[in-house]
């Protein structure tokens, strides 16, 4: 008799124990992590702001619509349009800057022509000093040899007067432009429209820069 109960009470404490394991406790669920460790957080693209300008100004900048843009320049050095944005940046609502490639004069080169040989072309100096032109350089090498040089001036009109006082004396001389691309900068910067904003007050002694009105960016 003693057994049987020894037994029963045996199989009572393990169907509760059962029991409490099934039903005594909520499942846990287990997630992997968001990330490694170390690696950002993942944002979607409709979370992040996009950034249109590579230069940030200090204010706060308010509904495009309701912008005056304008572009300044040309700067003709990297180190100028960065003091320029600099200067400007906290005074405007957005800036941001372009490098462009601009066609710069550097005068007008009065030449005779490549002559076919070295020989060729020491003949036709030796015609010109005969006729009191002593200023005058042959081309040794390059692209341009045997060419002869005349004068490079900065005056287009100074350029014109050489070359019709050589074409009097037989020479058969021309002019050219000496034209070189090479970069150049504009600041692009908008303010509040209405706002009176002189950029000459930020930026004195740039008398050589313009600022046009353009599209709001």
């Amino acid at each position: 008799m003693f057994v049987r109960l020894l037994f029963l009470l045996l199989l009572a404490l393990n169907l509760g124990a059962a029991a409490w394991l099934l039903f005594g406790r909520a499942p846990v669920e287990s997630f992997p992590p968001a990330s490694d460790p170390g690696v950002p957080e993942l944002r979607l693209l409709s979370e992040t702001r996009k950034v249109a300008h590579p230069v940030a100004a200090s204010t706060t900048a308010g509904p495009r619509e309701r912008d005056a843009c304008a572009t300044l320049g040309p700067f003709m050095t990297g180190a100028d349009m960065r003091a320029a944005v600099q200067a400007l940046s906290p005074r405007v609502a957005r800036i941001q800057y372009r490098e462009e490639s601009l066609q710069r004069s550097h005068g007008y080169w009065v030449y005779l022509p490549a002559a076919a040989t070295r020989e060729a072309a020491l003949d036709a100096a030796r015609q010109l000093a005969a006729k009191g032109i002593h200023d005058y350089y042959v081309v040794t090498a390059g692209d341009s040899q045997n060419t002869i040089s005349l004068g490079l001036f900065n005056d287009q009109s100074n350029a014109q007067n050489r070359l019709a006082q050589l074409q009097q004396l037989g020479f058969q001389a021309k002019v050219e432009q000496r034209i070189d691309n090479e970069p150049a900068y504009w600041v692009d910067y908008a303010v509040p429209e209405g706002t009176a904003f002189d950029w000459q007050t930020w930026l004195p002694g740039r008398g050589d820069l313009q600022a046009k009105p353009i599209d709001c960016f």
